[in-house]
């Protein structure tokens, strides 16, 4: 090993084994957080020191719970372990495994060892372990596996100095790693991998059976493709049986080992506490009421808890914004800084506490152990729409925000259904969708009440809400027959023991998802704020100085009234700037659905964000700055609103039409903006975009029209 080179270090193990507070531990701060090329999983990176003489770059693999991939995470995991990846060269495997599950984790270790590279097991959790009465003998383990097992406890610190000395003396034998067969494959496929080692003479028993399952996957040429597909046909090789024998012969031989090693004083209780909890939570009546409720504390928890912070936020930002207005000179710069760059920024920031809620609740979920189970009792309704039990997290909390949700459909293996929840989660009625609700339903539902407490008002909010999730639903439905995928949808779910929550991991989680969405989304954002504010502020010279001209001569023949004149001014100004004129332009087309040009202007700007609809309606018809009588001169002036003909404007149909509108259509950036982030493409928010303004289209249509 060339000491002047930092070693490559691929740190793997089962998903919520401890391998990310190892990571944090061996690396400090000095880490990087990107994706793997050409997917959407995160790739953290980060340097160590191991040695006085040797540094090493470690690589955070996607967690993994065997060496036969099936999500995409796992395929990222799966080509690096088997050198197929281009771009990452792992020296040393560290092998993170869970001492007080050491059992399933046992599996994948096995299958580590038999590829023959270097590999260290760093043996998490047992603190957890002694908790639940179970002692590990480390040093039969040990000589048990053929490599080395070393304690570490990252939340502490322990065992680290003994994990890089484990390392350091792994990297010495780099070429010559002793390495012993965990079980003997060569017999469930004797000619098969002898033909396959004569094309790759360097592999061990193992990862030949691996050529032979997977190696259309492989980065290999036509040639050996082809040699390997005539082998397979010339041996008869049975991939699925060999699979299975092999997981056999594993768990047999993991079984002996952890008799010899483990001791548990009592492995049936938690089991039966599990089993007993689960007769309740997954019974098929009681199972589904729990599950409501817990949904609906969720729900509102991300409301309630965020809430007070989002206030803050928004608190804090205005606050800046007037400041700066009055201590700053009046000019486009003062302007573009808080209307553009400031009031962009705001639109980021207001979001993480939603985010950091959303996500801390679904890692709490997972700690845990009931999100397994939500999973499970959702699987039969969502996989009738073409998605599975692990989409209803993200469909639920997409009630809240759908960026947070967007996000957290990470956890869904499957590509094609993850895609799919993405898809169709913003259809879901976000909070943004309550002041457009509000000032709609209040302007043309009449306040009737129903038995005395059944408000009509009411009744209205609820079925938009039931509207979107109808259309979640039917979306993903028929795209399902669109989004073609070669993976196959199975979900196969491993009931996790309870336990109590990881508050340490928990908080890291919020934290990183925070910044993910701040510094990767929020780019675009800013982007787009920027542009939706050069589009309101600015339209042709020539019309722009006609309206200067307009008020400044109307307010020296009536100074009293400057107030008055200076609001019809910024509302012409509007109209005229190219926002305005895109809304005259879009006129024709939205006067179907019962639509002005000024709601035209409001469609266009709240974009940036729907609830931005109310405040464009303020600017349009000239209300008030008072802010008790906002809400309510508001309704006045937008139902005074008239047609040139002397028609109302805000009929019955029109608002109706118009909910149906803000409930259907893509009018959010920040969305567009994380499922560019998510799928690395512009193909699928454009689409969504797409679908989602067609199906708004159509349905305010026909809503208009059936209430007319």
């Amino acid at each position: 090993m060339n000491l002047s080179q930092p070693l490559h270090i691929a740190l793997v193990g089962n998903p919520n084994s401890g391998k990310s507070s190892l990571f944090n531990s061996l690396t400090g701060l000095n880490q990087k957080v990107g994706n793997f090329p050409g997917v959407t999983v995160d790739k953290k990176t980060g340097m160590s020191k191991i040695s006085e003489k040797l540094s090493a770059k470690i690589i955070d693999l996607p967690g993994t719970y065997s060496l036969y991939p099936k999500r995409h995470d796992e395929w990222v995991a799966y080509k690096v372990l088997l050198e197929q990846d281009p771009q990452i060269k792992a020296d040393v495997i560290v092998l993170v495994a869970d001492a007080s599950n050491l059992k399933r984790n046992l599996l994948f270790c096995s299958q580590i060892i038999d590829l023959k590279r270097p590999v260290v097991i760093a043996l998490t959790m047992m603190d957890i372990a002694k908790k639940n009465n179970i002692q590990v003998d480390v040093a039969g383990l040990e000589r048990e596996l053929g490599v080395f097992v070393i304690p570490v406890n990252p939340r502490k610190n322990k065992g680290i100095a003994q994990l890089k000395n484990a390392i350091s003396h792994a990297a010495q034998n780099l070429n010559n790693f002793p390495g012993r067969d965990f079980i003997n494959m060569e017999p469930m496929a004797p000619c098969a991998i002898k033909k396959v080692r004569d094309i790759f003479p360097e592999v061990s028993n193992y990862r030949a059976i691996h050529y032979l399952i997977n190696h259309e996957n492989f980065d290999l040429n036509i040639e050996t493709q082809d040699a390997i597909e005539n082998i397979e046909v010339e041996t008869k090789f049975n991939g699925v049986k060999t699979q299975a024998e092999e997981i056999l012969q594993r768990y047999g031989k993991i079984k002996t080992i952890m008799k010899q090693t483990v001791v548990e004083t009592d492995p049936l209780q938690k089991a039966l506490f599990t089993q007993k909890l689960d007769n309740i939570l997954l019974h098929r009546t009681w199972g589904y009421l729990i599950l409501m409720l817990v949904l609906f504390l969720l729900f509102q928890s991300i409301f309630v808890l965020a809430q007070f912070p989002m206030n803050g936020i928004e608190w804090t930002f205005a606050q800046a914004g007037g400041w700066l207005t009055k201590v700053l000179p009046a000019g486009w710069f003062t302007d573009l800084f808080v209307n553009g760059i400031l009031a962009g920024l705001s639109g980021i920031i207001v979001f993480v506490p939603q985010i950091m809620i959303l996500f801390g609740l679904i890692t709490l979920l997972e700690d845990t152990g009931y999100m397994a189970r939500i999973s499970f009792l959702t699987d039969k309704i969502m996989r009738k729409a073409g998605l599975n039990g692990k989409s209803v997290m993200p469909m639920v909390s997409g009630l809240a925000c759908a960026v947070p949700a967007i996000m957290s459909a990470r956890s869904i293996e499957n590509k094609k259904e993850r895609l799919l929840t993405i898809m169709c989660t913003p259809l879901m009625s976000c909070s943004a969708r309550l002041p457009v609700y509000t000032v709609l339903i209040a302007l043309v539902i009449p306040h009737k009440m129903y038995l005395g407490f059944i408000s009509l008002q009411g009744l209205v909010m609820m079925l938009m809400y039931f509207l979107g999730t109808f259309m979640a639903l039917f979306a993903a439905f028929v795209m399902k027959w669109f989004i073609k995928s070669k993976e196959k949808s199975f979900f196969i779910l491993e009931l996790p023991t309870y336990r109590g929550p990881r508050w340490k991991n928990i908080l890291s989680t919020m934290i990183e998802r925070a910044k993910i969405f701040v510094f990767q989304a929020g780019k675009v954002i800013m982007v787009i704020s920027l542009l939706l504010w050069v589009l309101s502020t600015f339209g042709p010279p020539k019309e722009m100085k006609a309206v200067d001209e307009k008020y400044t001569a109307l307010i020296q023949q009536n100074p009293l009234q400057e107030k008055e004149y200076r609001k019809l001014e910024n509302t012409e100004h509007l109209q005229n700037s190219y926002a305005g004129i895109l809304g005259k332009a879009i006129e024709p087309v939205i006067h179907p659905l019962g639509y002005d040009w000024k709601i035209g202007i409001a469609l266009i700007t709240s974009f940036a964000a729907r609830e931005v609809f109310v405040g464009t309606m303020a600017t349009l018809y000239s209300v008030g700055d008072d802010a008790d009588e906002n809400n309510a001169t508001l309704r006045q002036k937008m139902s005074a609103a008239t047609w040139p003909n002397g028609k109302k404007v805000y009929t019955l149909a029109a608002g109706l039409s118009l909910l149906v509108f803000y409930a259907l259509a893509m009018q959010c950036m920040s969305t567009l903006a994380v499922v560019k982030r998510e799928t690395h493409t512009w193909k699928w928010p454009l689409i969504m975009l797409t679908y989602m303004t067609g199906l708004a289209y159509v349905m305010s249509f026909i809503t208009f029209h059936l209430f007319r």
